[in-house]
This record gives C-alpha cells, structure tokens and sequence, in this order.
C-alpha cells in the first residue's frame, strides 16, 4: 500500500473490524485500509452464509423459515436470491448452448402471481393472475435446455420455442413432443422448421371417484385415454412421450417453495419468481448429481467436467 499524500510505501498496522487489512504511512501518520472486494455487490453479506442460505433455498425452503433459521431478515434473503437469479440466468445462457440433443420434452407447469385469476381486477398489473412455466428438457441427459415464464399465449410460446432452438447445434434431427397445447402446433414448426419430427401427446383424464367423498376431490383423475398426434416428420413412437418432463415438473414443485400447491407460499412479484426459477434450474444442471444418472445433466450432455458446489455458480465469470 501506498500513501496517497506522500507516495512512500506503508507500514501494516492491524485489521479493520471487517477483517481488511491496514496500513499506516511512517511520514504523515495517516492510515489506510486494503481495498473492498464486493463479491456481492452491496449486500454486506458473509460469503458463507450467503452460500447457506441458497442451498436452503434449492431444498424447499421458504423465505420465512431460513429467516428463523439463519436469523437473516427476509428483505436480505430476497435480495440474495435476486442477485443470484440474475447471475444463474446469465451463467444458463452462456453455457447450455450448441447441445446435440437426439429428443426434446417439453411442457407448461400452472402457477399464479400475487393472486389466483379469478381475483384480478382490470387495472392489476399484466404479471398478476395465472401464469406458466414454459421447460424444454432432454430427456436422454435430464438437462434442462430452457425455461421461461408468462402467460399462455401464442406469442410467449413462440418466444419459448424460438429459444430453446437456438440453444441446439443443428447438427442433429430432433424428435420434439410437447402435450396438447395447440399453440405448439405452429410454434415448433415455425422455431425448428422442416428438420424436426414433432408429436403431440394428449391426456385424457377420468372424474370417477372425485365426487365420492369430500376428500376424493384431491386426489389425481386416472387416465383414461393417451391420444398421440404426429404433427411433422417420422418421429419415433417408442419415444412419443412427456413422462420425464412431467416428473421434473414434480422436481419443481418439491424443490421451489413458491410452486408448492395449497400454501401461502406463493409469488408475491414476478421478478423473484424468474429469480427462483433461475437459480434452481442452474442448480438442478450444474451442482445437482442425479440419481439414475450418477451425474449432473450438465456433465452427462458434455458442457461441464465435475460437479459445481454453490460458490462455483453464484461467482462464476460473467461472459465478456
């Protein structure tokens, strides 16, 4: 360190409360502390317990209980989990890009802002009501190639297609299935163009037993009809399916407090509900080792070579 006024070097002379070094020029008497490093911006955060509180946050915790528990205020846990929202959202766009995935899933998972639709008045903000999480995945390496959030409209539905395509290599046909959403059959076609073998999967679900007894009413409809539609291509029938996206729609609903059903523990804005989505798919492909696979996804698709711990994804470098 050097003195500002006299230009000598500086003799060491203890800590700062913070933990920084000091130093005191000989000459003037003046002291000075070593620079700040702000890993977290302007949150005064500890490094580590920032750390605990996201891994609190991928495992299903609310806001409320890892205040009780990490007696952070509410405010600053939020804080923390949009800063580390925006920071996965970029990491997510950088890394998972030219993937030579053979097949594609994809789905929508309900969810709602602020409050149910049926409570929205015609001055509430565009974001309040229902809104849909739009997930492509892989099902070969469980890697979620992309996500998106709004409403369900033709228009957000192109917007999803169009990037989850642009992520792909275009070195490989595609085999695309997506449930009956109608908006898909022109989204698809018109994101992947000729080069793809596109399905449709459609459900049909029974109400026998939902109306027996008070409690029936929450218990799943069986399925009575599986109703499969080829839209474009040949694609493969032993791989028309929507089973592994519709288990990690499970894996959302268990893993982001905010989407769990039948609690308060629901978004109150829509930024933190793309931050939450953010950190627990960048966690879900990079730090998560999954069970069938013994891996990550992102290490089974090829654009990673270990396993990521938290500090890893919320401090890696931006992309330039």
């Amino acid at each position: 360190m050097t003195c500002h006024n006299c230009q000598i070097a500086c003799n060491r002379f203890g800590k700062h409360r913070n933990g920084l070094q000091r130093f005191r020029c000989s000459q003037c008497r003046k002291t000075f502390t070593a620079e700040h490093t702000r890993p977290l911006d302007d949150m005064r955060l500890p490094v580590e317990k920032a750390e605990a509180i996201l891994k609190l946050l991928v495992e299903g915790m609310s806001i409320r209980s890892i205040e009780r528990v990490t007696q952070v205020h509410r405010d600053t846990i939020l804080s923390l989990l949009t800063l580390a929202g925006t920071r996965c959202q970029a990491l997510l766009d950088s890394k998972v890009r030219n993937l030579n995935c053979r097949r594609l899933q994809m789905d929508e998972l309900w969810c709602f802002v602020q409050k149910k639709q049926r409570h929205v008045k015609k001055d509430d903000p565009d974001e309040f009501g229902s809104n849909w999480i739009f997930v492509a995945m892989c099902p070969d390496t469980k890697l979620v190639v992309s996500h998106s959030i709004g409403k369900r409209s033709l228009g957000h539905t192109q917007e999803f297609t169009w990037n989850t395509y642009q992520r792909m290599s275009g070195k490989e046909r595609i085999q695309v299935t997506t449930d009956g959403l109608n908006h898909y059959r022109h989204a698809v076609v018109e994101a992947f163009g000729s080069e793809v073998d596109f399905a449709q999967l459609t459900k049909l679900f029974g109400d026998y037993g939902q109306f027996d007894s008070p409690d029936a009413r929450y218990s799943p409809s069986p399925i009575k009809e599986v109703i499969s539609k080829v839209r474009r291509g040949n694609p493969d029938p032993d791989h028309i399916s929507t089973s592994y996206i519709e288990r990690q729609n499970l894996t959302l609903r268990m893993q982001i407090r905010r989407l769990t059903r039948l609690t308060n523990a629901f978004s109150k804005k829509s930024d933190n509900l793309k931050a939450a989505l953010a950190l627990h798919f960048a966690w879900y492909n990079f730090c998560r080792v999954h069970k069938s696979l013994r891996v990550t996804p992102a290490m089974q698709c090829g654009i990673s070579s270990h396993v990521w711990d938290m500090s890893e994804l919320l401090f890696s470098p931006s992309p330039s």
